[in-house]
């Protein structure tokens, strides 16, 4: 886990103050020098470890997301190593993932800064009319980066429960022989974190008054009081969750719900709101106000994830994360609420795709869609024989491509070919109000349970995401049973929160890794008269519940011998 150099050159993906390249050195210590502590120098290191938060656009997989390693969806592709999560390939010696040495390397950086970087009062700026702006936002960097420091901890034990807790500078001789600190007690350092700064960061830089600074535009990417609320609500969520709580302790749904509400309440005083869902993507995601806290790309602008998603058929198009069926039934109908499934839901098996969640037609591109991209002219063909269907090399196995996150003014064609600024959502509104339902819901324990503390039911926070302007689902009826509530719930949050990295953990924290062992998908076929016959197939995958949680990779073990692996692994 040595941190070989700090910065090589800083690059400016959060579009955060501009600064120049860091003169480091190469010590086997961490140590002051690494950096030359001018004020451009410590706030780039910062500016750094904001380039380390994870976003995932298939950057780690050659195109895979993780979306295509759970039941949301399948990568065209079977020789991608996404496939590994589910086809027995993944081991210690095949971690699949770089979270353990990435996040590590992020914290070193974070400790360095908070045990090296503290109390500089840079005299050369003195003079200078911005200096009382400079040095407020010097000061508020150290609680921007315990704000992250306990983000990457929380990848941490999401993904491996216990881990080492390091909280300030070690040298790699003491990084390998440390122990694993238990889950609770790295959950306990994150809610202490978050307890701790919520007060000191800012709520809105773009109101900073005397202190902002003149030649910077407004620093959206920054962490504000609402990132670091929404980090202490998720991580309480989680705790509270099966996986975390075996034991089903009431107290942490309690302080799950509460920390959700937190995050509501304080939503409502700044002015989040929900928007159109179609606008949770699109090169200025990053100015909805439902954004919370997001992830700016660099470079600024790309066509990468649309070249890994656009049909293979259509110029420049590669296919790779395809929907499941899985996916597409729970989207419920229009009219009703209801399941494609249920009686009364009104669903037509010869138009499998009529008056469904409006959500469906912006997440997901199916059989007969035109003008996806805008270049393209013709319409989409996923049945059999179809321009964009088997046995096409690359088509999807699905009967589905993907929409969400990919930019469809996005060119790909060699004579137009274009970019487009991409922002990963870290956390938004409409996670919260899913997350305070469930933590409600499971600490009061019915659906439609209100009290002076918690005066929002369960029913009534899930209605409120149902009710976006662009999307007007049915409102969840009160009276409904614990069971059909929870169906109903994880159906909601699977299709609000499609491709943004929910699903793979919910479905581990919730212990439900059973429903990871097979998906479905849509085999289309054209008739002779032009209509099409749908037929579902089931298609195994392996699961094993030792996959609850990643093995440690085995050279972490070889290194540091106090370190124990996962069960099972």
């Amino acid at each position: 886990m040595k941190l070989k150099t700090i910065i090589s050159g800083i690059a400016f993906t959060l579009a955060l103050a501009s600064c120049s390249d860091m003169n480091y050195h190469e010590y086997s210590l961490y140590q002051k020098d690494y950096v030359d502590a001018t004020y451009d120098n410590v706030t780039g290191l910062v500016t750094n470890i904001y380039t380390k938060l994870d976003y995932d656009f298939g950057q780690n997989y050659s195109g895979g997301m993780l979306a295509s390693a759970c039941d949301e969806a399948e990568y065209a592709y079977p020789s991608n190593s996404i496939c590994d999560f589910y086809n027995g390939s993944w081991s210690p010696s095949n971690p699949l993932d770089g979270t353990w040495t990435n996040s590590y390397a992020a914290i070193q950086m974070c400790n360095l800064y908070l045990d090296d970087f503290q109390g500089l009062t840079f005299p050369d700026l003195a003079l200078n009319q911005d200096y009382e702006a400079k040095m407020f936002r010097y000061h508020n960097n150290a609680y921007e980066v315990r704000f992250l420091r306990a983000y990457f901890y929380f990848n941490l034990v999401r993904q491996y429960g216990a881990v080492p807790l390091i909280k300030h500078l070690v040298t790699t001789a003491t990084v390998n022989t440390l122990k694993r600190t238990p889950a609770d007690s790295i959950f306990a350092f994150i809610n202490t974190e978050c307890d701790s700064i919520v007060d000191k960061i800012p709520a809105d830089y773009t109101n900073l008054g005397i202190y902002a600074l003149p030649s910077s535009s407004a620093e959206t990417g920054r962490a504000n009081r609402l990132a670091v609320l929404a980090l202490k609500a998720r991580a309480a969520l989680y705790h509270a969750s099966p996986l975390f709580n075996p034991n089903n302790n009431i107290e942490l749904w309690h302080q799950a719900a509460l920390a959700n509400k937190a995050v509501l309440d304080s939503c409502a005083k700044y002015g989040y709101v929900l928007g159109k869902y179609a606008d949770l993507w699109g090169q200025n995601n990053w100015s909805n106000k439902e954004m919370i806290f997001m992830r700016r790309m660099y470079p600024d602008a790309t066509n990468t994830l649309e070249s890994y998603n656009f049909p293979v058929g259509v110029e420049g198009g590669h296919s790779g994360n395809c929907p499941t069926q899985t996916l597409v039934d729970a989207y419920e109908m229009k009219a009703t609420g209801k399941l494609w499934n249920e009686a009364g839901s009104g669903y037509d098996p010869t138009n499998p795709y009529v008056g469904r969640d409006p959500r469906f037609a912006l997440t997901i591109v199916k059989n007969g869609d035109t003008k996806w991209p805008a270049y393209n002219t013709l319409p989409i063909e996923t049945y059999y024989g179809g321009a964009n269907g088997d046995p096409i090399s690359g088509a999807t196995p699905t009967g589905y491509y993907l929409k969400k996150y990919c930019d469809v003014s996005v060119n790909l064609t060699a004579t137009s070919i274009n970019t487009k600024r991409h922002s990963w959502i870290i956390f938004r509104l409409g996670e919260f109000y899913l997350n305070y339902a469930e933590a409600v819901f499971k600490y009061l324990g019915s659906p439609d349970a209100t009290s002076a503390e918690f005066p929002l039911s369960a029913t009534a926070a899930v209605n409120i995401i149902r009710n976006r302007s662009d999307v007007k689902m049915p409102p969840y009826p009160t009276g409904l049973s614990n069971t059909d509530f929870w169906n109903k719930y994880e159906d909601e949050r699977m299709v609000e929160l499609a491709f943004e990295d929910h699903r793979f953990w919910d479905l581990r924290r919730w212990k439900e890794g059973s429903k990871l062992s097979s998906i479905e998908e849509m085999k289309i076929t054209q008739n002779a008269d032009g209509t099409y016959t749908y037929t579902r197939v089931n298609v195994a995958r392996t699961w094993d519940d030792k996959m609850y949680l990643f093995p440690i990779p085995q050279s972490e073990i070889m290194k540091n011998p106090n370190l124990t692996q996962n069960p099972g692994w």
